[in-house]
């Protein structure tokens, strides 16, 4: 399991199933523990306007036998940049697509849309139950009140 982009230049996809997401070797598989993923500045457009959206992602996971490489978690991000979808339809795609191809143990991701309309809509996903034991830490972003 080679990387394809880390030490690699590597062009920004142009859409999210172009996409191609590294899974590198857990080098800790005998322990349970917790990655956070963040994305203070995740941008898609919105399929009715064409104007674009932005969210502060973050994923949590407990990992199995990989991890996603950060490199190409970070293109796959960017390829949403001119990608048209709901909040919901980025938000959970993200979420089931990790987990389809990176089998951790556990996912979940929390996106935190600043408002449209007006309205800011923030979405949940998990995959299942966490793990006994695993510690979950808050994660701390405040619903809209001027998020900053």
């Amino acid at each position: 399991m080679t990387p394809k982009h880390l030490g690699q230049t590597s062009a920004l996809p142009s859409s999210p199933e172009e996409a191609v997401l590294d899974y590198v070797p857990n080098p800790r598989p005998d322990r349970p523990y917790l990655v956070r993923l963040t994305a203070p500045e995740f941008t898609s457009l919105c399929p009715v306007t064409s104007q674009p959206d932005f969210a502060h992602l973050v994923i949590d996971y407990a990992p199995g036998e990989t991890i996603v490489e950060s490199k190409s978690f970070k293109l796959f991000l960017g390829s949403f940049r001119n990608h048209q979808a709901f909040h919901e339809d980025c938000t959970v795609g993200i979420g089931e697509r990790l987990t389809a191809e990176m089998k951790p143990v556990w996912l979940r991701i929390g996106g935190y849309w600043y408002p449209r309309g007006g309205i800011p809509i923030d979405v949940f996903w998990q995959s299942g139950l966490p793990p006994e034991g695993l510690w979950l830490p808050s994660q701390d972003i405040p619903v809209y009140r001027g998020r900053g």
